[in-house]
């Protein structure tokens, strides 16, 4: 989705246009750290649409399957900051990322690849994008393609039971959890985050990756739990910060790293994407992250 975003400290009528959609966030993330990133979704034949294909060839995210839907607009959405954090309103109901179908998936792109990313936001927008989203898992897990999933979870799409179903079932069949602390609170009832890793590894996957914001992050695997420290930034904006991880911990896990040592990167990188406005334009870049590690 195209982005508007209100600064906390601007004049109060000013907004800066930028770039957003958590898995576009998390495919910017990992192309930003070297990894060989495409991506799959559906755009309006619009300036909104021109202006997505630009910045993923500018980003390096082959975008060569990306569908241009006729008539259905490219969704936008709104972030406005206040003491109790960042607000998001959506334009995006019958966009044409949210009408994607089954039909619509280039399969042999997604059984080509080593890893297919998904969250719960595509799930949510419709029916037809949930069906879709299943039926790229199936694509990914008969062609040996491992899945991950962040379980973002966004109320005003979909009720919490519907949600708690979809996603429990989701992270059955994915390798790598990206759940969030306050999501799974609400998803699973339970509070402590080494409970909440618990039952994540019990659904299914083998890593689980539970973003705890500025308490950093809990890695927990069958074998061993790890809690990795925050890097502390002046942060402005936290919009994409969850995407951020999501992406360069995927790409440090394809590029060799075990699960404790890319989620001590992404930590950093999530960290540092705070520290300007907007989801997209303050991903830092594999050098600014090494940077700031062997600062920490």
């Amino acid at each position: 989705m195209i982005e508007f975003n209100r600064p906390r400290h601007g004049d109060g009528r000013t907004w800066l246009q930028g770039f957003g959609g958590d898995t576009s966030n998390a495919a910017i993330a990992a192309a930003r750290q070297g990894a060989s990133v495409g991506y799959l979704t559906s755009l309006g034949r619009d300036w909104m649409g021109d202006a997505f294909l630009d910045l993923w060839k500018a980003e390096g995210v082959d975008a060569s399957r990306v569908a241009r839907h006729p008539t259905a607009p490219t969704g936008v959405y709104f972030v406005t900051h206040g003491e109790s954090g960042h607000t998001f309103d959506f334009l995006r109901k019958n966009s044409a990322a949210s009408l994607m179908a089954p039909d619509d998936l280039a399969r042999d792109y997604i059984a080509g690849a080593r890893l297919l990313h998904l969250s719960a936001i595509s799930q949510a927008i419709s029916a037809s994008a949930r069906a879709a989203c299943d039926a790229a898992i199936e694509v990914a897990r008969a062609a040996g393609v491992r899945v991950s999933y962040d379980s973002n979870l966004r109320l005003r799409l979909w009720g919490l039971d519907s949600a708690r179903a979809a996603i429990d079932a989701t992270f059955a069949r994915c390798d790598i959890a990206l759940p969030s602390l306050d999501d799974s609170r609400q998803l699973t009832g339970l509070q402590s985050a080494e409970a909440i890793a618990d039952f994540y590894l019990g659904l299914g996957p083998t890593i689980v990756a539970l973003k705890m914001g500025a308490d950093g992050v809990l890695v927990a695997t069958p074998q061993r739990r790890i809690r990795v420290a925050p890097l502390r930034v002046e942060a402005v904006d936290a919009t994409g910060a969850g995407d951020t991880f999501d992406g360069a911990f995927l790409a440090r896990l394809l590029a060799g790293d075990d699960a404790e040592t890319a989620a001590r990167y992404a930590n950093a990188a999530a960290a540092l994407s705070t520290t300007g406005y907007g989801a997209v334009a303050p991903i830092p870049r594999q050098a600014d992250v090494v940077r700031a590690l062997s600062r920490a």
